[in-house]
């Protein structure tokens, strides 16, 4: 079996590469082969969980973050080379780190759990940032894994102190004659004062340079970050934002994330904690955070409200489904899984469902919802970031497809939830993981779920 670097983009995803049928050159379906063998890749060390996996599309080869590891595999999982990260002593109260000034805490040996891995192809490095010291990252040549850089001397570097996979997400937005932005989402585990949940850093040629990782932009009024209220933190003492999946796409980078908020169900007089998912929109070059918008996602099939995202994938509508949703082959899709109701984060029950957006019908709601805001329509609508409701306020300008707000009307929530088109149900066994991709003009999907099965 022979795999281009494309192939094991996906098929990487999941551990076992088992393909249970093959089509011939005509089409037509060919028994399971009963003994086809499918490759594995296990880790050094007892503790060493697999936290994230990039692909480098130009080699094939494939960087797994673990706990501890950053390793280096070839696209057959042949280990090339390996980087180790942890453990080291340190203490989550310690902050700065005890790497920069002395800690008064008790310093104990600790894990440095992978947070972040992602692969900077114009400058040929990987950033792999994990759970020591505040959440600092590391550089490292693609080739060989030698550490090029290790910013930690200012407070910009700490980009989170949560100690969990899973709690930070980065999107990279390219340029050809400067230097590129890196976008940083993630969970502030109660400290807003230390940790904007969502900035835009620097990303700087020189793996050493003093800018590395700093705000793309800050002055005394102004930054290019968005911080949680401590204000809000009285209204809901657990608020954190928790980042899914991001991505860009044209002028705009996007996050999907869940968070929770307050609600008054029918006929109560109490309030009770949900969560609701959101599409959080940023654009490109808003240095200022001007263009913050959040929009609620969510998914319904007969009757059922599917609301908790798990997991989300953009890929394009391919010529197929794109004839069927009324849109382009080259048009985005997300595709999410949700499970069911909106209020169990930690336990998600086990019906869940495989939806899908137009990412352009989202981006129409939020123009829409634009164009009515600064028609003094409303208030910002945005609970968490104000606290209370502002009005919005009326401007004589034209919103197209790319505005990029002003000092005014922002940050801006919309308030009525955008559906997904729900293409699949599963009732035992809940979806975690999606990816998608177009084949000859199909879209295929491709689903891990909860007890380890995969859905094509």
């Amino acid at each position: 079996l022979i795999m281009s670097p494309a192939m094991w983009k996906w098929t990487c995803l999941v551990s076992h590469l088992l393909l249970s049928t093959t089509v011939s050159p005509l089409g037509r379906q060919q028994p399971p082969h009963p003994k086809r063998p499918f490759i594995t890749f296990t880790g050094e060390q007892a503790e060493g969980n697999f936290n994230h996996l990039v692909v480098d599309e130009r080699t094939g080869h494939i960087y797994l973050g673990a706990v501890n590891r950053i390793y280096k595999l070839s696209s057959d999982l042949k280990v090339l080379v390996t980087h180790e990260t942890g453990p080291d002593d340190d203490n989550p109260k310690c902050y700065p780190p005890r790497i920069v000034q002395t800690c008064n805490e008790p310093l104990t040996p600790t894990n440095n759990v992978n947070k972040m891995l992602l692969i900077d192809y114009k400058e040929n490095r990987l950033i792999a940032c994990g759970s020591l010291y505040q959440g600092i990252c590391k550089l490292l040549r693609l080739d060989d894994l030698f550490k090029l850089g290790e910013p930690f001397h200012k407070k910009e570097h700490y980009l989170s102190g949560v100690n969990e996979s899973g709690s930070v997400f980065g999107v990279i937005v390219s340029y050809s004659n400067m230097d590129d932005k890196l976008f940083i989402a993630t969970a502030v585990d109660g400290k807003p004062e230390y940790f904007p949940t969502i900035s835009s850093r620097k990303l700087t040629k020189n793996s050493e340079a003093d800018g590395m990782f700093a705000y793309v932009f800050h002055d005394e009024f102004v930054a290019s970050m968005i911080k949680i209220p401590s204000d809000t933190f009285t209204i809901i003492p657990d608020f954190d934002i928790y980042y899914i999946y991001g991505f860009s796409s044209g002028n705009f980078v996007y996050f999907l994330t869940l968070q929770p908020e307050m609600i008054s169900p029918p006929g109560s007089t109490t309030k009770e904690q949900v969560y609701t998912s959101k599409l959080v929109r940023l654009c490109k070059e808003d240095t200022a955070f001007n263009s913050y918008v959040e929009v609620p996602i969510g998914c319904e099939k007969n009757g059922v409200e599917y609301r908790l995202l798990q997991a989300a994938y953009l890929s394009k509508a391919g010529a197929i489904l794109a004839r069927s949703l009324g849109v382009g082959p080259e048009d985005d899709i997300l595709f999410t899984v949700f499970s069911k109701g909106q209020k169990r984060k930690m336990k998600s029950l086990d019906e869940s469902a495989l939806c899908i957006f137009v990412l352009k019908n989202i981006n129409d709601r939020i123009k829409d919802r634009l164009q009515s805001c600064y028609r003094g329509e409303g208030t910002l609508d945005l609970a968490w970031l104000k606290v209370k409701d502002i009005p919005c306020s009326s401007a004589l300008l034209t919103i197209d497809d790319n505005f990029c707000g002003l000092d005014m009307n922002a940050p801006l929530g919309v308030s009525s939830m955008v559906r997904g088109l729900p293409i699949f149900t599963e009732d035992g066994d809940r979806m975690t993981s999606v990816i998608a991709y177009v084949y000859k003009n199909h879209s295929l999907a491709f689903v891990g779920t909860k007890s380890g099965k995969l859905k094509k």
